[in-house]
């Protein structure tokens, strides 16, 4: 469902071209993990990146008081942990397997590499860089003058980005269990207000949800909501 949600900005090394990500790749190592699962926790030692080839990733940070926040979803051809491998800094935020996942990795050493015998990889990154601030501009502003109401709509749309199947007279189903907790995480709220505005959207048939599964009937009106 690529068409139901605002456009995902993603990980640096995910934008480059198919060539040099095949260099890059070439030698991988394959790690599988199931859902729950962490691939990574912040603080550990950055000493590669994940290719992710199938299933779904949420990066996530956390405070002292336990409170998680979930910085992004990742879906297949996405990387994680592409940051320490370019500055060599220990994780910035922990990387949880949503579903069962299957991936590449490649170590710092032979990313080393690779960009030796191909010095534009760190050209390409440069521009890639100026847009990753640009997107993170907007997740800010978003964080900052969105409704709680707005927020939530964002975070669905994302969802449906990797979990949406079209049931028909502009609804999607997601056929994934979903949490109030996660949805709290990705929108930044707390779990009440989204429990809120979902008893309100479900009262409205906005949307629906049965056995942890959301189904959002107007996809029309929640972007809307989504929009500054």
């Amino acid at each position: 469902m690529n068409n139901s949600a605002q456009p995902r900005p993603k990980p640096i090394l995910s934008r480059l071209p198919e060539g040099m990500s095949a260099q890059l790749f070439a030698r991988a190592k394959t790690r599988h993990l199931n859902a729950g699962d962490s691939l990574f926790s912040a603080g550990d030692a950055g000493d590669g990146c994940y290719r992710l080839e199938e299933g779904l990733l949420k990066v996530v940070i956390t405070s002292p008081r336990g409170e998680e926040r979930i910085l992004a979803i990742l879906g297949p051809g996405q990387i994680a942990g592409e940051l320490s491998i370019v500055d060599r800094q220990p994780r910035s935020a922990s990387v949880i397997a949503v579903k069962d996942c299957e991936l590449s990795f490649i170590s710092q050493q032979n990313f080393e590499k690779c960009t030796k015998q191909d010095p534009d990889i760190y050209r390409y990154l440069v521009n890639v860089l100026a847009l990753r601030l640009r997107e993170t501009d907007e997740a800010v502003a978003a964080d900052s003058f969105l409704s709680v109401k707005a927020r939530l709509a964002r975070a669905l749309l994302e969802l449906t980005e990797y979990l949406g199947e079209d049931a028909g007279a502009g609804r999607v189903l997601m056929r994934h269990k979903i949490n109030q907790r996660d949805l709290a995480a990705m929108a930044g709220v707390a779990r009440e207000y989204v429990n809120r505005v979902l008893s309100d959207w479900k009262r409205r048939d906005l949307v629906t949800h049965s056995s942890s599964f959301y189904c959002l009937n107007n996809i029309t009106t929640l972007k809307r909501y989504s929009v500054f």
